[in-house]
């Protein structure tokens, strides 16, 4: 995972990817492995991947990974204050991160969703959610995206499968993902 500034105003992640899958009541979301300082891989087997919020809550990263630990921390005490309700914790959170001096500075991007609903936060105050159940993030977030939204409208049932699927498309793709992908389910 690697983050660099293009422009004062903008920030390109340029190494993950992050895809979640929501098909009728199952969820999925999945990563990939690579971690990347520069130009070089320096590990290959990161999980990028956490269950929140008495484990009803899967969150993942793409950014550095220090801020990401400081957004997972941040998001769990917004999920215990709003009674694990994800749109208010992930409003919240996106609030604090934007107006915060220290956690602005911060340069990651999360995908976090549970049983009913999958959202993107993002430091500019962003909480996106998308129209078709299908979550990504990181540089080969496109590519998982397109991939997973052409198994769900080829009639996949499966999330699981459909995440694994479409990140090892991604990996296939993109130089900054690998194919050691790690999935967390919700039932």
């Amino acid at each position: 995972m690697r983050v660099g500034p293009e422009s004062e105003d903008m920030v390109k992640i340029t190494g993950t990817t992050i895809l979640g899958v929501r098909i009728g009541n199952k969820a999925a979301l999945g990563g990939d492995g690579q971690v990347t300082m520069g130009e070089t891989v320096i590990k290959h087997n990161a999980n990028k991947i956490r269950r929140l919020g008495d484990d009803r809550i899967l969150a993942g990263f793409a950014g550095t990974t220090a801020d990401a630990f400081t957004l997972f921390e941040k998001f769990e005490e917004k999920l215990e204050k709003y009674s694990h309700n994800l749109a208010r914790a992930s409003v919240e959170l996106a609030k604090d991160w934007r107006s915060d001096r220290v956690l602005r500075r911060l340069e990651a991007l999360l995908a976090v969703m549970d049983a009913e609903s999958s959202f993107i936060v993002s430091g500019t105050g962003d909480v996106v959610e998308p129209e078709d159940n299908v979550v990504a993030i990181g540089s080969g977030g496109p590519y998982a995206l397109a991939a997973a939204r052409a198994f769900v409208r080829a009639g996949a049932t499966d999330p699981e499968s459909v995440v694994r699927d479409s990140i090892q498309i991604a990996g296939d793709i993109c130089v900054y993902t690998n194919t050691n992908i790690t999935v967390e389910t919700l039932d």
